[in-house]
């Protein structure tokens, strides 16, 4: 069974790049002319079973499915397809020839059409080919915005990884707000409200959680709140926001060209974008030196919303400030601390579990709503405003009034105190 799947991986690749070949030589745009395509493929695939009937290679047990597997890698996306059409998919993960797929709802599937590492290889080329993104062995790692946008693929070949290893994560295409996660159980109305209160009186906004909790819907939910009158600057390494802005921005890093030249981080675009006087600085995911581009935002005086990964709302905050000390900018972690302890309004964790009907779904909520409380100490002080152990507990307020409630306080409707708000007797999403 293996070398019949050799052969026909081998059968596959010399007829493809023979069709490749005959393309170049006569200029077609596979996209633009499918059936001038299709046609050099059966003409192809007849003359590799000739010179089997001959002896000179192995005969194809199905020509026609030959033909379709090739014609799809030129022309579409190869095996994957049908996969990448379904709006029911949430991520695909490609790990050499196997691929399994993420449905909605967090249930994992296997591909169970046939396919190879190197269709999937020709997938991940296809998908590149229209960024400014590579993936070689000068380049053996890469994240690009694919799909028209609409997906972000994470890709690493040899020597990096063993085998081709991808994930090509599709974006939510609704338009997340604070109440459609409320719909879905992912905060309460009370929780919602309060963090709304936050971002429309220009507060700093840390969101943390694992891989895959939901953080960047919320993001989008956060900045979906802000009046629309304010200036917003998003900045992505590789964006995946996408709220209509009446005011402001987004901005994507770029990699270096193949000559190392025209690289732009995304601690170069968080200092870009700071110099054209935003009122919130939106940034999707610190992991690096941008992190310290964060305290020059509270110099600034413009409001932040962020995302960091972390396995709880205070390891989000250590993880931020670890991040910007290894900016190298000389400066220690005590003062870093001081800065966003006196800077981050509140931080919003996320997680992520089994739903636990049978079905291997995957549900995603709030877990705790933290605030910074003035400390005279140099580490952070932190009280819960809303919590839950687990997501099957509800998510309650813990009846603290935070004690950096007056600015909070002046940005509410006339006759609105914020304890109405927490007791859930003022609804503001």
């Amino acid at each position: 069974m293996g070398s019949g799947v050799t052969g026909a991986a081998t059968a596959y690749d010399d007829i493809r790049h023979a069709v490749l070949r005959r393309i170049e030589q006569r200029r077609l745009d596979p996209v633009a002319a499918p059936d001038d395509v299709r046609a050099l493929i059966v003409a192809e695939v007849a003359e590799y079973q000739s010179l089997a009937s001959l002896g000179q290679s192995r005969s194809l047990r199905d020509p026609d499915e030959m033909v379709g597997r090739v014609l799809s890698s030129i022309t579409e996306q190869g095996p994957l397809t049908e996969l990448l059409r379904r709006h029911d998919v949430e991520e695909v993960f490609i790990e050499g020839a196997h691929v399994t797929y993420l449905q909605r709802g967090g249930r994992l599937h296997v591909l169970t059409s046939p396919t190879s590492e190197t269709e999937n290889r020709h997938v991940i080329e296809r998908l590149l080919s229209p960024t400014e993104r590579r993936l070689d062995t000068r380049n053996p790692m890469v994240q690009a915005r694919v799909l028209d946008g609409t997906a972000r693929l994470t890709a690493a070949i040899p020597p990096v990884t063993d085998a081709l290893s991808a994930t090509i994560r599709r974006h939510a295409l609704r338009r997340e707000t604070l109440a459609t996660l409320v719909d879905r159980g992912a905060l309460t109305l009370p929780a919602a409200s309060f963090v709304a209160s936050v971002v429309r009186a220009g507060g700093n906004v840390l969101v943390s959680g694992p891989p895959g909790s939901g953080k960047t819907s919320l993001l989008s939910a956060l900045i979906a709140a802000i009046p629309p009158a304010r200036c917003i600057r998003c900045c992505e390494e590789v964006r995946e926001l996408n709220v209509p802005l009446v005011h402001g921005a987004y901005y994507e890093a770029r990699p270096p060209a193949l000559d190392g030249s025209g690289e732009v981080t995304l601690r170069d675009l968080v200092k870009f974008v700071l110099a054209m006087r935003p009122d919130h600085l939106i940034v999707g995911e610190v992991r690096g030196a941008e992190a310290f581009e964060l305290t020059r935002a509270v110099n600034a005086g413009c409001g932040f919303a962020v995302t960091v990964h972390a396995n709880s709302a205070r390891d989000a905050l250590h993880a931020l400030v670890n991040a910007a000390v290894m900016a190298g900018e000389n400066v220690n972690d005590r003062f870093v601390r001081r800065v966003f302890a006196r800077a981050i309004d509140v931080v919003v964790h996320l997680d992520r579990d089994p739903l636990g009907d049978g079905t291997d779904s995957i549900r995603r909520g709030v877990t705790e709503v933290l605030v910074l409380a003035p400390s005279l100490a140099d580490d952070f002080t932190t009280e819960a405003v809303f919590r839950r152990d687990h997501l099957d507990a509800p998510l309650e307020w813990t009846g603290l009034l935070p004690e950096r409630g007056g600015r909070l306080e002046r940005s509410l409707p006339s006759g609105v105190s914020l304890r109405s708000v927490l007791e859930g007797g003022m609804v503001l999403v």
